[in-house]
């Protein structure tokens, strides 16, 4: 499993979330509070992403855990962004300790990660897999669960789905081919920003300025909200909805 984190608001540093709250997404990658029998500790990669002052994303990822790296916590004091992700990996045996394996992930304006593991991988994603071309599932970023996630939700938003129906739909296709997955997702462009509980942990925030979802919430103090689980967020710079995820596709 990992810990992971996403905010959507006016320009703020990421360095707050990361480093500085007491139980910030560097304490969490060393001393998670809820990771619910999915591991220790988050020491098998991190990565942060977020948009510049021209709206581009902007990615910093390393193999390595979070504790060690001396030059995050500078360059995320001198960010001020309006939405940015972070996570931390723990990566699932005999998958590749990788740079390439961490989120986010990236394509276009659209950064993602992938808090769990999807059950039986990779055979029991190869129906869903066959949607993609063969060139996608040969050229993806590192041979795991989150990176073949990550194709899939991808192409279905290359093909104009609507962001929140894309992801609340592969998140039933993913359970529907591999029961018992754990399918916490962020997703944001920037401009929206989701988010999914499936079998594990999110807390909600929102203040006059902005929205932040987190694995754990990073203090002890008011205005944190567990996201119930088999839910779907989506978030803009004012406001959250949550809405149960059900085989119901209708709306």
């Amino acid at each position: 499993m990992c810990r992971h984190l996403a905010y959507l608001g006016a320009p703020r540093s990421p360095a707050v979330p990361l480093f500085e709250a007491p139980h910030s997404l560097l304490v969490q990658s060393y001393a998670p509070a809820d990771m619910r029998r999915g591991g220790t500790v988050n020491a098998d990669g991190f990565g942060l992403a977020w948009f510049d002052a021209r709206a581009e994303p902007v990615r910093y990822r390393r193999p390595s855990p979070l504790w060690t790296d001396e030059a995050l916590p500078a360059l995320a004091g001198s960010v001020a962004s309006g939405a940015f992700l972070a996570a931390v990996r723990s990566g699932t045996p005999g998958m590749p300790v990788t740079e390439a394996a961490c989120a986010p992930f990236t394509d276009g304006r659209w950064l993602f990660s992938h808090n769990g593991v999807v059950r039986g991988w990779p055979e029991s994603t190869v129906v869903l897999a066959k949607a993609l071309p063969v060139t996608e599932l040969l050229t993806l970023e590192a041979p795991t669960d989150s990176a073949l996630v990550w194709a899939l939700l991808r192409a279905r938003l290359n093909d104009g789905e609507e962001p929140a129906r894309a992801v609340a739909d592969l998140v039933l296709d993913l359970d529907a081919a591999a029961p018992g997955s754990r399918l916490n997702f962020l997703l944001t462009d920037g401009s929206v920003l989701i988010g999914t509980t499936w079998t594990h942990a999110l807390s909600l925030r929102r203040d006059a300025d902005g929205v932040l979802l987190a694995s754990e919430p990073l203090d002890e103090g008011p205005g944190w909200t567990p996201v119930p689980d088999h839910h779907l967020v989506v978030a803009t710079a004012e406001s959250a909805d949550l809405t149960p995820l059900t085989e119901d596709r209708s709306g």
